[in-house]
């Protein structure tokens, strides 16, 4: 299994729709949670590019948050990533 890392905040809805996705394919991971960590996300959009949550790291790289988890899903891509 690949390792799988995702920061967010606590009460975004779109971090809790990742969660969601990853743990209802059976995806474990990480999570890094960054709640008022403005020095953690300055340090994430340099890494990035993105100044949104959540932003999920699979083997170290930056796949993308909740939108792109739902369009890789859409495609059939989702398990090619985590498995």
């Amino acid at each position: 299994m690949k390792e799988v890392k995702m920061y967010c905040w606590t009460w975004c809805p779109y971090c809790i729709r990742a969660k969601i996705m990853l743990e209802s394919k059976g995806v474990s991971y990480q999570e890094i949670v960054i709640d008022g960590d403005q020095e953690a996300l300055e340090a994430l959009t340099a890494r990035t590019g993105s100044r949104t949550v959540p932003q999920i790291f699979v083997n170290g790289e930056f796949i993308g948050g909740c939108d792109d988890l739902r369009e890789m899903d859409a495609q059939g891509k989702l398990e090619q990533i985590f498995l």
